[in-house]
């Protein structure tokens, strides 16, 4: 498929994929009209492998980020150092992602958390890169840190989002697009929802990541399938 308009897909974990996959992931993407995909990092090691991945693939960029479910120490000057030396280090580099807050019961320690949210949000204003938000189970706490740090002032997207109006609402206001995914195609009340989201402030992504719990592989979410999202 070829468009006048191609897709992207703003939010991946395609590092986690075996690295022999990338060429023939990409080429389904490319043949399904997706012409580029964003790796969001998860730990340093995880962004130096998105950081490698985007080096090496052209339809590839990085997200440099620890996600709040990995923030189990606080982000200190050398860990501050190794994440802006990281984001410095290639032109591939287009987002501080994935970052946010998580209060599901088993994660880390909130105020770890809000630490290490606040100094990547710092780092995205000092670089000027925008940043992709990651926020379950804390949506108000999400968004006094996000007025409180001025991250409108670099913007980016809430990641996943399957919220309601005010929730969507919000984080407009905050200066974000709202990313949405595969949710939209089986949740209704979340299609709703994106009726009323202005064109204009969407982005689209997939998450995608390996999926060993389905049953064929030709059912692991991949960036093609933005396509069913759109």
């Amino acid at each position: 498929m070829s468009s006048e308009f191609p897709l992207g897909d703003c939010h991946t974990h395609l590092d986690q994929y075996p690295s022999a996959e990338m060429s023939e992931i990409l080429d389904r993407a490319r043949e399904s009209g997706v012409a580029f995909a964003v790796c969001a990092g998860t730990t340093l090691q995880s962004t130096q492998d998105c950081i490698d991945l985007a080096e090496q693939h052209g339809p590839l960029y990085a997200g440099v980020g620890i996600h709040p479910m990995e923030a189990n120490e606080p982000v200190t000057e050398d860990i501050y150092a190794e994440l802006e030396r990281m984001a410095k280090s290639s032109s591939k580099v287009v987002c501080i992602s994935e970052v946010g807050l998580d209060y599901l019961p088993a994660s880390p320690d909130h105020e770890t958390q809000d630490q290490v949210f606040r100094q990547h949000i710092r780092l995205a204003r000092s670089l000027s890169l925008p940043i992709i938000f990651h926020s379950r189970e804390s949506h108000p706490e999400v968004f006094k840190v996000l007025r409180e740090e001025s991250a409108g002032d670099i913007g980016g997207a809430m990641h996943y989002f399957q919220g309601d109006e005010t929730t969507a609402r919000e984080a407009i206001d905050c200066g974000f697009y709202i990313s949405l995914a595969r949710p939209l195609i089986r949740l209704p009340e979340l299609q709703e929802v994106a009726k009323v989201i202005p064109l204009e402030n969407i982005v689209l992504e997939t998450d995608a990541a390996p999926q060993p719990f389905k049953k064929y592989r030709t059912n692991w979410t991949e960036p093609r399938h933005v396509q069913s999202v759109a």
